[in-house]
């Protein structure tokens, strides 16, 4: 149970839900959300033409016409892309992480997989988001 939700886990959380729909509407099934073991985390694992795909989500607030990003990490003086959170360390946990799911499932060794990187440009007034991927992501 959660006491307290940070606005950026808030942030987190309405990226996965706009990214959801987006896969949806891309033909994805949803099988999963937040698999999570004591080393990593995955944010979404869907399905689509019979291949699995474990999508990482980076969400970020906009200003008004997706134009131009505003939300700024601590310490850094310009704006960056929501995929630079992506560092090699979350690479090697998520790699891990993925490993350790098709293991518990007992899926066939010769399954079809992909790992995807799915970046969410959320309008801070509305709410709403872009979703961008980048597919088949080497970790």
């Amino acid at each position: 149970m959660k006491l307290f939700t940070s606005k950026t886990q808030k942030l987190g959380e309405l990226g996965e839900d706009i990214a959801c729909k987006f896969l949806k509407k891309q033909g994805f099934s949803i099988i999963e959300r937040n698999y999570t073991k004591k080393w990593g985390e995955v944010d979404i694992i869907a399905k689509r033409e019979g291949k699995l795909h474990f999508i990482e989500v980076k969400s970020v607030s906009c200003e008004k016409g997706w134009v131009s990003v505003i939300h700024k990490t601590s310490g850094m003086g310009d704006s960056y892309r929501p995929e630079d959170n992506m560092h090699d360390l979350k690479a090697k946990r998520l790699a891990k992480t993925i490993e350790t799911y098709l293991l518990e499932k007992n899926l066939p060794e010769d399954i079809s997989w992909q790992f995807d990187l799915a970046t969410v440009y959320i309008e801070e007034e509305t709410k709403k988001g872009k979703v961008e991927m980048l597919e088949d992501v080497i970790l």
